[in-house]
């Protein structure tokens, strides 16, 4: 069915506006992602696109072909299911996350509706202290929150199942002059995740391991902000590798990853221990981890 893989390639990058965006989606190179475009419009005997630099959108073209490209994507996955199968899910989950997950969460859901659309599904995004409450009290049926040691035994009613690490990098603009990972903490105006977050004692604990003294500017408890100051060029930083960054393609970021001192945030999902609504969350759980990734690996807990 290669029709349908270039399609599900064209959904991709519309989606990403960028032939790197859909590569990391579909997990294909960006020159085969380019390939497949070029055939699409072969076949097409029409351009579907408007480039720019790196940044690709779709012409009126384009536009037209979405909705059936969607269409014929959707069809051909309901195609793959036998008639046999079982019936199709329904009901309504209410899911949290970390806002560092909140895309790929989305991603999963819409996906998972797609299929099924007897399913409601709802998405909110708070700390992952609030997700644990707000989970053990019933308020969310499931969330995918920071994993911190001995969480188990704080909250014994909830089930924790791990999902994936992202290990600590350091990230710095890309103009600046390429130095060592401690040269750069210690010489460069450094910006903080908030100490008093998980998040935040991972840096500490990766920034003794390194012996390294920062030049504290700024404390921020958003990560994605922070990656934002340190693509303008206002300092470096030290966070997770988020699992569905871009942040190695970014052409104002350079990553720097740390080998052998780098701590990891491992994130989990977490449901109550009775939970009558464990096969909805299941099949969310695997459309999530189904989602390709950037920068967190998979992991099971120690």
């Amino acid at each position: 069915m290669s029709s349908v893989r270039l399609l599900k390639t064209f959904l991709a990058v519309a989606a990403e506006g960028s032939f790197a965006g859909a590569a990391e989606r579909v997990a294909l190179t960006q020159a085969a992602v380019g390939l497949q475009m070029r055939t699409l419009e072969g076949d097409m005997r029409r351009p579907l696109f408007e480039r720019s630099g790196k940044t690709v959108r779709l012409n009126q073209a384009g536009r037209e072909l979405l909705p059936q490209a969607e269409r014929m994507v959707d069809l051909f996955e309901q195609m793959r299911v036998p008639a046999h199968a079982p019936r199709a899910m329904e009901g309504t989950l209410y899911l949290g996350t970390v806002v560092s997950a909140l895309r790929p969460l989305l991603q999963a859901t819409l996906a998972l509706k797609r299929r099924h659309p007897g399913l409601e599904l709802h998405v909110s995004a708070a700390k992952s202290g609030e997700l644990l409450a707000r989970v053990a009290t019933g308020e969310l049926d499931a969330a995918i929150a920071v994993h911190e040691p001995g969480a188990e035994r704080v909250q014994a009613g909830l089930v924790w199942t791990p999902l994936y690490a992202e290990p600590m990098v350091v990230l710095a603009p890309k103009r600046m002059p390429e130095q060592t990972i401690r040269s750069l903490v210690q010489r460069q105006p450094f910006i903080r995740f908030d100490r008093n977050e998980h998040t935040g004692q991972l840096v500490d604990r990766t920034l003794r391991r390194l012996r390294a003294r920062p030049q504290e500017f700024l404390e921020l408890n958003a990560i994605e902000t922070i990656v934002d100051l340190v693509r303008a060029g206002l300092g470096v930083t030290m966070v997770p590798q988020l699992r569905d960054s871009r942040w190695a393609t970014d052409p104002k970021l350079r990553v720097l990853e740390i080998p052998g001192a780098a701590e990891a945030r491992h994130m989990a999902l977490v449901q109550p221990r009775a939970n009558s609504k464990a096969r909805l969350i299941g099949a969310v759980c695997a459309e999530f981890v189904g989602t390709p990734r950037a920068g967190g690996r998979d992991l099971k807990f120690k």
